[in-house]
């Protein structure tokens, strides 16, 4: 099968610009298992958005629980970009219109204070690398009709990213115990997916540091300034409308989003 990446493409942002999902891409438009293709799919993506304007603020990291990556039949993560136009602030309402089928989980966010080009990137590196973390919630989202998805799915759809949103309390590296991190996520003052950092690849640091040697390999490393969701630390969780939802993670503090009840408001 000859790959049209940019027909690919096209077809997941018609999707995301329509509200329409469409149907899966494996054994379509990209071989099953075709994991290279795909990403070419996603950065096809990434060159329109931001030939359209938009400004790349960091990547999130995807698949990095086991239990996720054995239904897939993968044994990594996958990675996505994030832009400025999908950062939500903390407690504002995200209307559903610009979601098609959202679903919430809660993450460990390193913001980077410096380069990370050396694809041989050890922990002390990544240890000065980071300056600070904050409390995330990430709002997954995907543009293939009934989360439907194999790996080659989600990777060109830019690892089905949606929305995201930083809590506003940064905290040091150094005083944070990554690995034993319990995380609540609540709703209606319910926890609905509890979980700890070593539900993410055992630490989310070791998640970071995947990201950092993929990205440094292929030519374009994460820099200073850069945003990562490093992985979820318990189940996704689907969207109810007009529902809130906060996610308390120890050491870290809490964030929350909330959604409208329709996609007409």
């Amino acid at each position: 099968m000859t790959v049209d990446y940019e027909t690919a493409a096209q077809e997941l942002i018609v999707a995301r610009e329509s509200g329409q999902p469409c149907p899966p891409l494996r054994g379509r438009l990209i071989p099953d298992g075709d994991v290279d293709s795909a990403y070419l799919v996603q950065q096809a993506q990434v060159r329109q958005w931001l030939a359209g304007g938009h400004r790349r603020v960091g990547a999130k990291i995807g698949l990095t629980s086991r239990a996720v990556q054995e239904s897939l039949g993968v044994y990594q993560p996958d990675f996505g970009v994030l832009t400025e136009e999908t950062a939500v602030p903390d407690g504002v309402e995200v209307p559903l219109g610009r979601l098609l089928q959202p679903r919430v989980e809660a993450e460990i966010a390193f913001v980077l204070g410096t380069d990370l080009p050396d694809e041989r990137v050890t922990t002390a590196d990544l240890t000065r690398a980071v300056d600070h973390l904050l409390p995330a919630i990430e709002i997954v989202d995907s543009r293939i009709a009934g989360w439907d998805i194999a790996i080659v799915d989600t990777v060109a759809d830019n690892a089905s990213s949606g929305l995201f949103v930083l809590g506003t309390t940064p905290r040091r590296l150094a005083d944070v115990d990554l690995r034993l991190a319990g995380m609540v996520l609540e709703h209606a003052g319910e926890p609905i997916s509890v979980g700890a950092g070593a539900a993410c690849l055992g630490n989310p640091l070791h998640a970071l540091a995947w990201l950092a040697r993929t990205l440094a390999r292929i030519g374009d490393p994460l820099c200073a300034g850069d945003v990562v969701l490093s992985g979820a630390l318990g189940p996704m969780v689907p969207v109810t409308p007009g529902a809130a939802y906060e996610a308390r993670i120890s050491g870290l503090g809490s964030v929350r989003t909330c959604f409208t009840k329709g996609v007409e408001e």
